[in-house]
């Protein structure tokens, strides 16, 4: 006998103030008895510390308490019996109801390192005490509202910075081997007393390959990974904040005997430059924008 959730979207993803909805499926090779068929959605933001600026007893202690979003729980089916085959009940259910104040702020969903923030429905077919329940999860993504999205498209803000040796504070080698950025998440979690951060890396992304033109203009657009993005998020208990490192790497025997190293650590044939980013979900699509000028 198996259970399974099917949504009715194949990219799971919803808004608060829409229906969940979808189907139970059965199948079992005999009729079965039950006493009620239940979903229950459970949202969650979980913490834990294992990295990043955490000290060994932190580390050691690191898992918080999870932060609830949403709890909801809705009978679909009162008790019965179950036929052979295959048996499909559907279900639907709102997260937040209108004037539902409890659930007024919702995050996004996010998968970390040290933060993540999950929704998942989960469906219970209650058998008794002489049987065990029959159980299935499925995690879905939620995302804000469409009410809730700046009614206006947001203007974005040009930031002019430069890579020179004052600026690297070591001297630039003559010929480029590649140019690209780095996607950086910033996670910081409240344990106890003390703000623990672990800065990480998201993607990659190469967009110059050996030696390039010099007075050349560069255009990037780049579509960020959802699942491991959301809206910048600055709560009391955690946050999650973004950084873009553009890095040019030059010609040189050294990288050769230095294969392994932290991307975020200095080098001489490296040239870095850092800046925070804010990510935030408009109405419209959008994508990340950039202007590489090589002189």
């Amino acid at each position: 006998m198996s259970v399974e959730l099917k949504l009715s979207r194949n990219s799971r993803v919803y808004r608060p103030s829409e229906p969940l909805e979808g189907k139970i499926i059965i199948k079992s090779q005999s009729s079965i008895s039950h006493h009620g068929v239940r979903i229950t959605v459970n949202g969650s933001v979980n913490l834990q510390v294992h990295g990043g600026s955490a000290g060994i007893i932190e580390s050691f202690y690191g898992v918080v308490k999870p932060i609830p979003i949403v709890k909801k729980t809705v009978d679909v089916k009162s008790s019965g019996k179950i036929g052979s085959g295959t048996t499909e009940i559907p279900f639907s259910l709102i997260l937040r109801q209108q004037g539902d104040e409890s659930l007024e702020r919702r995050y996004e969903t996010f998968h970390g390192a040290d933060i993540s923030i999950q929704y998942l429905v989960t469906v219970d077919i209650i058998r008794g005490y002489m049987h065990k329940s029959l159980s299935a999860t499925m995690e879905f993504i939620v995302e804000t509202d469409r009410a809730d999205l700046p009614e206006r498209p947001i203007s974005p803000e040009m930031v002019i910075f430069y890579i020179t040796q004052d600026t690297q504070r070591h001297p630039l080698l003559p010929e480029l081997k590649s140019g690209g950025f780095r996607l950086l998440r910033v996670e910081s979690v409240l344990l106890e007393e003390k703000i623990v951060t672990e800065t990480s890396l998201i993607q990659t992304t190469q967009i110059a390959d050996g030696d390039v033109c010099r007075n050349f203009t560069l255009p990037i657009h780049v579509v960020l990974p959802r699942l491991l993005t959301c809206p910048t998020i600055l709560a009391g208990p955690f946050s999650i904040e973004f950084k873009v490192s553009i890095v040019i790497s030059f010609q040189s025997e050294l990288s050769k005997l230095h294969l392994k190293t932290d991307p975020r650590t200095p080098r001489l044939w490296l040239a870095m430059e850092t800046l925070p980013l804010e990510l935030v979900r408009t109405s419209i699509f959008a994508f990340l924008q950039f202007v590489c000028v090589f002189d």
